[in-house]
């Protein structure tokens, strides 16, 4: 299948990639990641990732600005993006073929071409498997392999996820190899602000745990304005429950302007199946929805006690 994809974009002068709203380290490691090998093994080929900015993330990478007829004889490839309305920047429809390349359940199978590998640790991963399937044609820079790292680094959450595999902890150490420095790296991907850290301290005493295991945490507007965070920066503290004696699994209910920010975490009960009951998806321990009103709250809590009683 690798082979097919590098024969495929071998095809197209003009390659654009795209990846998910709200991106995290492997969306911009995935994303970019292509990006810097296809541009280091094809530089006469016009390259662009496209997608709104996650400012605490652009010191790995800067997104492109391009023209709505870039599109017209380009192919586009979509990073880590399981279903189409969470595709950032909608005109990836646009383009004359579609590459679909992502590690989520396969719910939506959108694109000419897909590659999907749900084993996958991160679509980082994946990447860097197209890169070592077809390193007889490709080159990987250093930043190239740098922006790969931090997707995988992300995504397993510096290796302590169960979906770290041997090989994932050798392909982080061949990556390691390339001049980049990982110290930096890390201090940049896991700096925290004062205001969020105040904000991780107000979670972690004020979180409910039933006798179930299963635990949540509401986070109002209210609360973001008074702790001077983003809905995104508040959401990505639901892992700070992980480590709670007798969790389960657990939800972050985050409100924003127009909807409830929905992240669900598990430490064994497979919680994508309530993820899409609320319209949402993800992996069966780590998937997220949306909801529109806090009458809504009640019924998935009732479902993920359900779940847990199992």
């Amino acid at each position: 299948m690798n082979d097919q994809l590098l024969s495929i974009m071998k095809e197209f002068d003009t390659i654009i990639i795209h990846r998910h709203v709200r991106p995290d380290p492997d969306a911009y490691g995935s994303q970019c990641g292509l990006a810097e090998i296809l541009k280091a093994s094809f530089p006469q080929k016009n390259v662009y990732t496209v997608g709104k900015e996650e400012p605490t993330l652009n010191f790995l990478y800067r997104m492109d600005e391009i023209a709505d007829d870039v599109y017209d004889e380009a192919l586009v490839i979509v990073c880590d993006t399981a279903n189409q309305e969470r595709v950032c920047d909608q005109r990836y429809k646009n383009g004359k073929y579609l590459i679909k390349i992502d590690h989520h359940p396969n719910e939506d199978p959108y694109g000419h071409k897909l590659k999907v590998d749900t084993s996958a640790s991160s679509t980082s991963e994946m990447i860097y498997e197209f890169y070592l399937e077809n390193k007889d044609q490709l080159t990987l820079s250093d930043r190239g392999a740098q922006l790969i790292f931090a997707g995988i680094v992300g995504d397993t959450g510096r290796f302590l996820f169960p979906s770290t595999k041997p090989k994932t902890m050798r392909y982080a150490s061949e990556l390691m190899e390339y001049d980049f420095k990982i110290q930096d790296l890390y201090d940049q991907l896991y700096r925290t602000k004062r205001n969020l850290a105040h904000l991780q301290g107000h979670i972690l005493q004020h979180f409910v745990l039933e006798s179930s295991g299963v635990g949540h945490m509401i986070v109002t507007q209210d609360m973001l304005k008074r702790y001077e965070v983003t809905a995104g920066e508040a959401s990505q503290l639901v892992s700070i429950l992980g480590n709670i004696e007798g969790m389960k699994a657990w939800v972050f209910f985050v409100e924003e302007e127009n909807l409830i920010r929905v992240r669900l975490r598990s430490k064994g009960p497979v919680i994508n199946q309530i993820a899409r009951k609320y319209k949402g998806g993800g992996h069966p321990l780590a998937a997220g929805a949306s909801i529109y009103s806090w009458d809504e709250v009640t019924p998935m809590l009732k479902d993920l006690e359900a779940l847990c009683a199992e």
